[in-house]
């Protein structure tokens, strides 16, 4: 055996996600991962801003959440929240978690009840990123 510099990493990617699936799999069950999507729309059906995530095991992740400038402060970031929260509890996960960085959403999840599990300084230098979590009822 030997270790390589892969110029493509597209196939060893593929490898090793295939070998850590099986893996995971064999020791903690089968993950039952299925990704979601909630958005928000104008009035000419453009998407303004939305939510990425998925559930995996009894958890949540969200994986993104962003809102065009025009639709922030209207309570829509609040709202895809708590639709991805529910979404999540009706899939069966207990818990929900996010990473976000200082200037991004830091506050806000705060006050939805998520509480700092995890920091990085300097990530990007000048700032931080933060990993959230809560429990859900």
């Amino acid at each position: 055996m030997r270790v390589v510099d892969e110029k493509t990493p597209a196939k060893a990617a593929r490898a090793v996600v295939k070998g850590l699936v099986a893996y995971n799999t064999a020791k903690a069950g089968k993950a039952k991962y299925k990704r979601f999507a909630v958005s928000v729309r104008d009035d000419r059906d453009e998407i303004r801003g939305g939510i990425v995530a998925y559930t995996i095991w009894n958890w949540c992740f969200i994986e993104l959440l962003w809102l065009d400038e025009a639709a922030r402060g209207g309570g829509f970031g609040t709202e895809l929240m708590q639709r991805a929260e529910a979404i999540a509890a009706e899939r069966g996960a207990r818990h929900v978690y996010v990473d976000t960085f200082s200037f991004q959403g830091d506050g806000f999840y705060q006050g939805l009840g998520y509480e700092t599990f995890g920091e990085l300084t300097e990530f990007p230098p000048g700032h931080r990123r933060i990993w959230l979590k809560k429990d859900l009822p």
